[in-house]
């Protein structure tokens, strides 16, 4: 097994940065893709960005491209998404995922999710 957990969520103002980690801890050996996705409470869980084994290939929504960075450190496990500019419809429900497969954009090609963290921009 596999856990997520998910840190550095908050409330920024419009404009304002932040940068959310993920600690993947249990099971991790082997070739893993891990991302972010986000929710709002009606919606489907949506694709912000996912990062290759062992990197460097990026991949981004384009809704956050150039505004959102994501990066790993694979000693230690951990995920990173950067992100500045933020805007209020960048307001969710913000979740690490680790997959074993190549389908990077869809919930579908991962296996492991963190509990998520909130992420709120005002106006």
């Amino acid at each position: 097994q596999v856990q997520l957990v998910e840190s550095g969520g908050g409330l920024v103002q419009a404009g304002g940065s932040l940068r959310l980690s993920c600690a993947a801890s249990g099971r991790t050996f082997g070739i893993y893709a891990m991302g972010w996705f986000r929710q709002v409470p009606g919606k489907e869980r949506e694709f912000v960005a996912a990062i290759s084994w062992p990197g460097p290939n990026t991949y981004y929504a384009d809704s956050v491209k150039g505004r959102f960075t994501i990066s790993r450190d694979n000693a230690k496990n951990t995920v990173d998404l950067q992100m500045n500019s933020l805007k209020p419809e960048d307001t969710a429900v913000y979740y690490c995922a680790l997959g074993r497969g190549s389908d990077y954009l869809s919930t579908g090609g991962y296996d492991y999710w963190g509990q998520g963290t909130q992420v709120t921009v005002s106006s």
